[in-house]
């Protein structure tokens, strides 16, 4: 969580809005989700250390909901072992420097209007439970 914290604070500071823990549908929990300015959607795997990113299989499945996909990793990471095809992050808890864009796979705008719509109702449900406690969210 603490790089998810260092990427989203990275991702406002380049113009994108960020969302943690994002379930894009069943199965599909992204650690970073982010929109840009005009619609762009980013998401961010982060990764703590090498085990943990041999030992995940589902990012292949993020692929097809974003138009960029980024590996978030700390200083110690071994990038070498990273897809050359992908972004690249370099973060902490306290922040985080893009290093390397990647691919862009532009999104069908069907699936776009999704993503963006689901984005912006979970965020309404966070700050109003933030703001609500006790309503059951």
């Amino acid at each position: 969580m603490e790089l998810a914290r260092g990427v989203a604070r990275g991702l406002r500071q380049v113009g994108f809005e960020p969302i943690c823990e994002f379930v894009l549908a069943r199965g599909l929990r992204v650690d970073v989700l982010a929109l840009g300015a005009k619609g762009e959607i980013w998401i961010v795997e982060c990764k703590s250390s090498l085990g943990d990113f041999r030992s995940d299989r589902k990012w292949p499945g993020y692929l097809p909901w974003c138009d960029r996909f980024f590996w978030a990793v700390d200083a110690t990471f071994p990038r070498d072992v990273l897809p050359e095809t992908h972004g690249l992050i370099l973060a902490d808890r306290y922040g985080a420097q893009i290093m390397q864009l990647g691919d862009e796979t532009k999104l069908a705008p069907a699936r776009r209007k999704a993503v963006t719509l689901a984005a912006a109702r979970a965020g309404l449900r966070r700050l109003h439970g933030q703001l609500d406690p006790s309503a059951g969210l």
